[in-house]
């Protein structure tokens, strides 16, 4: 049951203000149940029970009807605004136009890429944009140009960790191969084996101009190389949002985390490692400067805990240790922290085999190291939801409500396999899903709400 949204909501944490500018229905809040597998190695969380969704969302759209790019990743500058990369498709301009960026090349052929003469450079390209506003449902968003990065010897190069720090925005990218398309035993992956962290480009100037990564995607910053399936352990690192330019971090550093696998994996498969799925989940810090940013000496890696459970930090990127192991279901990270709760998110989605249904869950802890408690894991999430991350700036005052931004269901057909749209609004693109942190009394309140039919 639904009603007009000029009401007023209690689960809402936004002003009336906006509400009547929306225009915008809203819908009793209906719990997504969590269904996690029998070998789930997280307990219940028992202060975040459990997740709602409000029906409160928006798919962003170009005024033609065609659907943003994807792969947002919003940071919270000290200007109170929002940058993202973005790329696979379009974003528009402040002057009515739009650009287009592709991070992947479908076919390649190495004998394109070197020659008597040398390497020849294939030109993947990443966007980069503006997010504007306080209301997650009226984003006024623009593109600032694109960028063009050499993926050779990978097929494809595409945005991972953004931060906008003092006025600097860090822009890393990260590659993947062989191709878009891969067919291997008669099925159709996508992009099945993850590379490295290649670097990070720097603005000073919030991404009208940039200077490039000192490494290459065979030189990279942590050493790391993905070729021939090999895996890496940071792959596709994003940068915990500690909100507004840093200001919840616990020691003013940048934190990453990134997933990874083992050379001995003692569960193999095919696309184990992909840019959506992997085994485990790393983490490393650094002090946040254009000198140390791209400088492997200046970070430290997380080394796992000791015997008093304190976190173990060390300069040998050989001894970095899992922040999360659970083989066989990992993939894209990311994490955020909720002030008003003192609590970090740490959201992840697996994602293997790549091309179909995907998994995506959410855990708590009061440390930025864990240990991690479940609080929802929501089977078929999308229902092929991925790059899920909440923005710190849309988190309310009492933390219990906050948004969820990602893309979805870009491979609809694949392997003849059939997607939906769910929850409603998932789609390609730019989604805004408004989202409930529950706790048992407010579990228990709505447990009954009626659940609405996919899209």
């Amino acid at each position: 049951m639904y009603k007009c949204i000029l009401s007023i909501v209690v689960y809402f944490s936004f002003g009336i203000a906006v509400l009547f500018a929306q225009q915008e229905q809203s819908y009793d809040p209906w719990i997504w149940v969590s269904e996690p597998p029998e070998d789930c190695p997280f307990e219940q969380s028992t202060e975040i029970v459990g997740v709602a969704l409000t029906e409160n969302y928006r798919h962003y759209k170009l005024e033609n009807g065609y659907s943003f790019a994807d792969t947002w990743y919003p940071t919270w500058a000290a200007n109170d605004t929002m940058y993202s990369p973005w790329t696979d498709g379009r974003c528009p301009r402040l002057d009515g136009s739009w650009d287009h960026s592709q991070s992947g090349h479908l076919n390649y052929d190495k004998e394109q890429v070197y020659t008597n003469e040398g390497k020849i450079g294939m030109q993947a390209t990443t966007g980069q944009a503006v997010m504007v506003g306080d209301d997650p449902l009226n984003m006024h968003i623009y593109s600032l140009g694109k960028y063009n990065g050499d993926p050779a010897p990978y097929n494809g190069r595409y945005p991972c960790g953004s931060l906008v720090y003092n006025g600097i925005w860090y822009y890393g990218t990260y590659c993947l191969a062989p191709a878009g398309t891969a067919n291997i035993g008669g099925f159709d992956y996508n992009w099945p084996w993850l590379g490295p962290l290649v670097g990070f480009r720097t603005s000073t100037d919030y991404g009208k101009s940039w200077q490039d990564t000192p490494h290459t995607p065979e030189n990279s910053l942590f050493g790391e190389t993905g070729m021939w399936g090999y895996p890496v352990k940071m792959g596709a690192p994003h940068f915990v949002d500690f909100g507004k330019n840093m200001e919840y971090s616990p020691d003013g550093k940048a934190y990453l985390v990134g997933m990874g696998a083992e050379v001995n994996d003692l569960m193999p498969r095919e696309a184990n490692l992909s840019w959506i799925s992997g085994d485990q989940i790393y983490m490393c810090r650094v002090t946040p400067s254009i000198q140390n940013m791209n400088d492997m000496s200046k970070y430290e890696y997380f080394g796992g805990h000791d015997e008093k459970g304190s976190a173990i930090w060390t300069a040998d990127f050989k001894e970095i240790k899992p922040l999360v192991d659970w083989n066989d279901n990992c993939g894209c990270v990311t994490m955020t922290y909720n002030a008003p709760l003192k609590k970090y998110l740490l959201t992840i989605t697996d994602g293997w085999p790549t091309v179909a249904k995907m998994n995506s869950y959410i855990l708590e802890s009061d440390n930025i190291t864990g240990p991690w408690k479940l609080v929802s894991y929501m089977k078929d999430f999308g229902e092929q939801a991925y790059f899920l991350n909440f923005p710190g700036k849309f988190i309310s005052e009492n933390g219990k409500s906050l948004w969820l931004c990602y893309s979805g269901n870009f491979a609809m057909g694949w392997n003849d396999m059939k997607i939906s749209s769910f929850p409603p609004g998932s789609d390609y693109g730019l989604v805004m899903q408004e989202m409930i942190l529950l706790d048992k009394r407010s579990y228990k309140k709505i447990v009954n709400n009626p659940v609405p039919e996919a899209d």
